[in-house]
Protein backbone atom coordinates (compact mmCIF):
# COMPACT_ATOMS: atom_id res chain seq x y z
CA UNK A 1 0.00 0.00 0.00
CA UNK A 2 1.20 3.49 -0.84
CA UNK A 3 -0.09 6.60 0.93
CA UNK A 4 1.31 9.58 -0.99
CA UNK A 5 1.39 13.13 0.38
CA UNK A 6 2.53 16.22 -1.55
CA UNK A 7 2.71 19.89 -0.67
CA UNK A 8 5.01 22.91 -0.22
CA UNK A 9 7.76 23.37 2.36
CA UNK A 10 6.49 23.91 5.87
CA UNK A 11 3.03 22.48 5.26
CA UNK A 12 3.67 19.82 7.89
CA UNK A 13 4.13 16.89 5.49
CA UNK A 14 6.98 15.18 7.32
CA UNK A 15 5.36 15.45 10.75
CA UNK A 16 2.01 14.21 9.47
CA UNK A 17 3.46 11.46 7.28
CA UNK A 18 5.55 10.13 10.18
CA UNK A 19 2.53 10.04 12.47
CA UNK A 20 0.32 8.34 9.86
CA UNK A 21 3.02 5.74 9.21
CA UNK A 22 3.32 5.13 12.95
CA UNK A 23 -0.43 4.65 13.40
CA UNK A 24 -0.67 2.35 10.38
CA UNK A 25 2.50 0.51 11.43
CA UNK A 26 4.13 0.96 8.01
CA UNK A 27 7.31 2.69 6.78
CA UNK A 28 7.65 6.48 6.51
CA UNK A 29 9.64 7.69 3.50
CA UNK A 30 10.66 11.27 2.82
CA UNK A 31 11.62 11.78 -0.82
CA UNK A 32 13.22 15.11 0.01
CA UNK A 33 15.83 13.31 2.09
CA UNK A 34 17.17 11.69 -1.08
CA UNK A 35 17.70 15.05 -2.79
CA UNK A 36 19.11 16.55 0.39
CA UNK A 37 21.57 13.66 0.74
CA UNK A 38 22.71 14.12 -2.85
CA UNK A 39 23.10 17.86 -2.19
CA UNK A 40 25.06 17.13 0.99
CA UNK A 41 27.45 14.93 -0.98
CA UNK A 42 27.74 17.43 -3.85
CA UNK A 43 28.61 20.26 -1.47
CA UNK A 44 31.09 18.12 0.46
CA UNK A 45 32.76 17.11 -2.80
CA UNK A 46 32.71 20.73 -4.06
CA UNK A 47 30.94 19.78 -7.28
CA UNK A 48 29.97 22.79 -9.39
CA UNK A 49 26.17 23.05 -9.01
CA UNK A 50 25.97 24.89 -12.33
CA UNK A 51 27.31 21.77 -14.09
CA UNK A 52 24.35 19.44 -14.61
CA UNK A 53 26.46 16.67 -16.15
CA UNK A 54 28.72 16.64 -13.09
CA UNK A 55 25.70 16.60 -10.78
CA UNK A 56 24.13 13.66 -12.63
CA UNK A 57 27.36 11.64 -12.69
CA UNK A 58 27.91 12.25 -8.97
CA UNK A 59 24.33 11.35 -8.05
CA UNK A 60 24.37 8.17 -10.13
CA UNK A 61 27.46 6.91 -8.30
CA UNK A 62 26.01 7.32 -4.82
CA UNK A 63 24.70 4.39 -2.78
CA UNK A 64 21.48 5.70 -1.26
CA UNK A 65 19.25 3.58 0.96
CA UNK A 66 16.47 4.10 3.45
CA UNK A 67 16.73 2.11 6.68
CA UNK A 68 14.24 2.45 9.56
CA UNK A 69 12.92 5.66 7.99
CA UNK A 70 16.42 7.20 7.94
CA UNK A 71 18.56 8.16 4.95
CA UNK A 72 21.75 6.13 4.57
CA UNK A 73 24.37 7.52 2.17
CA UNK A 74 27.24 5.26 1.15
CA UNK A 75 26.65 3.17 4.26
CA UNK A 76 26.48 6.14 6.66
CA UNK A 77 23.33 7.44 8.37
CA UNK A 78 23.20 11.14 7.40
CA UNK A 79 19.61 11.87 8.40
CA UNK A 80 20.65 14.39 11.06
CA UNK A 81 22.82 16.37 8.60
CA UNK A 82 20.17 17.08 6.00
CA UNK A 83 18.50 20.24 7.33
CA UNK A 84 21.08 23.01 7.20
CA UNK A 85 20.57 26.44 5.62
CA UNK A 86 23.12 25.56 2.92
CA UNK A 87 21.29 22.38 1.94
CA UNK A 88 17.94 24.22 2.10
CA UNK A 89 19.32 26.79 -0.32
CA UNK A 90 20.57 24.25 -2.86
CA UNK A 91 18.44 21.09 -2.66
CA UNK A 92 15.62 22.47 -4.83
CA UNK A 93 18.14 23.39 -7.52
CA UNK A 94 19.61 19.89 -7.46
CA UNK A 95 16.16 18.27 -7.50
CA UNK A 96 15.24 20.33 -10.57
CA UNK A 97 17.75 18.35 -12.66
CA UNK A 98 15.55 15.90 -14.56
CA UNK A 99 18.04 13.02 -14.61
CA UNK A 100 18.57 13.34 -10.86
CA UNK A 101 14.80 13.04 -10.40
CA UNK A 102 14.86 9.84 -12.48
CA UNK A 103 17.67 8.43 -10.32
CA UNK A 104 15.83 9.22 -7.08
CA UNK A 105 12.45 8.02 -8.34
CA UNK A 106 13.93 4.69 -9.40
CA UNK A 107 15.52 4.26 -5.97
CA UNK A 108 12.26 5.11 -4.19
CA UNK A 109 10.18 2.75 -6.32
CA UNK A 110 12.67 -0.07 -5.75
CA UNK A 111 12.57 0.44 -1.99
CA UNK A 112 8.77 0.32 -2.00
CA UNK A 113 8.42 -2.85 -4.06
CA UNK A 114 8.24 -5.04 -0.95
CA UNK A 115 6.86 -2.76 1.76
CA UNK A 116 3.88 -0.52 2.43
CA UNK A 117 4.79 3.14 2.88
CA UNK A 118 3.64 6.62 3.66
CA UNK A 119 5.71 8.87 1.40
CA UNK A 120 5.83 12.64 1.16
CA UNK A 121 7.40 15.09 -1.23
CA UNK A 122 6.57 17.35 -4.16
CA UNK A 123 5.55 14.87 -6.87
CA UNK A 124 4.68 11.68 -5.02
CA UNK A 125 1.04 11.76 -6.15
CA UNK A 126 1.68 12.95 -9.70
CA UNK A 127 4.93 11.35 -10.91
CA UNK A 128 6.45 8.82 -8.54
CA UNK A 129 3.27 7.01 -7.49
CA UNK A 130 0.48 8.18 -9.83
CA UNK A 131 -1.43 4.99 -9.01
CA UNK A 132 -1.07 5.24 -5.23
CA UNK A 133 -4.07 3.92 -3.34
CA UNK A 134 -4.31 7.14 -1.32
CA UNK A 135 -3.27 10.64 -2.34
CA UNK A 136 -3.24 13.84 -0.31
CA UNK A 137 -2.09 17.42 -0.94
CA UNK A 138 -1.17 19.19 2.28
CA UNK A 139 -1.10 22.99 1.98
CA UNK A 140 -0.55 25.91 4.37
CA UNK A 141 -0.36 29.70 4.28
CA UNK A 142 3.07 31.29 3.87
CA UNK A 143 2.79 32.56 7.47
CA UNK A 144 2.16 29.05 8.79
CA UNK A 145 4.94 27.61 6.63
CA UNK A 146 7.40 30.21 7.93
CA UNK A 147 6.55 29.76 11.61
CA UNK A 148 6.74 25.96 11.40
CA UNK A 149 10.18 26.08 9.77
CA UNK A 150 11.34 28.66 12.32
CA UNK A 151 10.18 26.49 15.23
CA UNK A 152 12.14 23.53 13.90
CA UNK A 153 15.21 25.34 15.19
CA UNK A 154 17.46 24.20 12.36
CA UNK A 155 17.83 27.59 10.64
CA UNK A 156 19.96 30.56 11.65
CA UNK A 157 17.85 32.90 9.51
CA UNK A 158 15.30 35.44 10.74
CA UNK A 159 11.56 34.98 10.19
CA UNK A 160 11.62 37.34 7.21
CA UNK A 161 14.59 35.53 5.69
CA UNK A 162 12.89 32.15 6.16
CA UNK A 163 9.71 33.47 4.53
CA UNK A 164 11.67 34.77 1.54
CA UNK A 165 13.57 31.48 1.22
CA UNK A 166 10.34 29.43 1.34
CA UNK A 167 8.69 31.65 -1.29
CA UNK A 168 11.71 31.22 -3.55
CA UNK A 169 11.81 27.46 -3.03
CA UNK A 170 8.08 27.02 -3.62
CA UNK A 171 8.36 29.05 -6.83
CA UNK A 172 11.21 26.83 -8.02
CA UNK A 173 9.29 23.69 -7.10
CA UNK A 174 6.19 24.81 -8.98
CA UNK A 175 8.16 25.58 -12.15
CA UNK A 176 10.40 22.52 -12.49
CA UNK A 177 10.65 20.99 -15.95
CA UNK A 178 9.67 17.66 -14.42
CA UNK A 179 8.19 16.72 -11.05
CA UNK A 180 6.80 20.18 -10.38
CA UNK A 181 4.65 20.83 -7.32
CA UNK A 182 0.98 20.60 -8.26
CA UNK A 183 -2.25 19.12 -6.98
CA UNK A 184 -3.19 15.74 -8.46
CA UNK A 185 -6.82 15.73 -9.67
CA UNK A 186 -7.66 12.78 -7.43
CA UNK A 187 -5.77 13.95 -4.33
CA UNK A 188 -7.59 15.01 -1.15
CA UNK A 189 -6.71 18.68 -0.54
CA UNK A 190 -6.08 19.72 3.07
CA UNK A 191 -5.23 23.25 4.22
CA UNK A 192 -3.39 22.67 7.48
CA UNK A 193 -2.81 26.36 8.34
CA UNK A 194 -5.27 26.40 11.24
CA UNK A 195 -5.40 22.67 11.99
CA UNK A 196 -3.58 20.70 14.67
CA UNK A 197 -1.49 17.65 13.84
CA UNK A 198 -4.22 15.47 15.32
CA UNK A 199 -6.92 17.09 13.18
CA UNK A 200 -4.95 16.56 9.97
CA UNK A 201 -4.21 12.95 10.92
CA UNK A 202 -7.90 12.31 11.59
CA UNK A 203 -8.83 13.63 8.14
CA UNK A 204 -6.24 11.44 6.42
CA UNK A 205 -6.98 8.31 8.45
CA UNK A 206 -10.70 8.71 7.79
CA UNK A 207 -9.99 8.26 4.09
CA UNK A 208 -7.81 5.15 4.45
CA UNK A 209 -9.35 1.70 4.61
CA UNK A 210 -7.18 -1.11 5.94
Amino acid sequence: MVVAIDGPAGAGKSTIAKEIAKRLNITFLNSGSFYRAITLSLLASKVNLADEKAIIAHAAALDIDYVNSRLVLNGVDVEDKLHTDEIDANASRVSAVVEVRHIVNDKIRKITEKISIVCEGRDMTTVVFPNAEYKFYLDASIEAQTMRRYKQGVSSMSLDEIKAAIKKRDELDKNKAEGSLKIAPDAVYIDSSDLTIEQVCEIILSKIQI
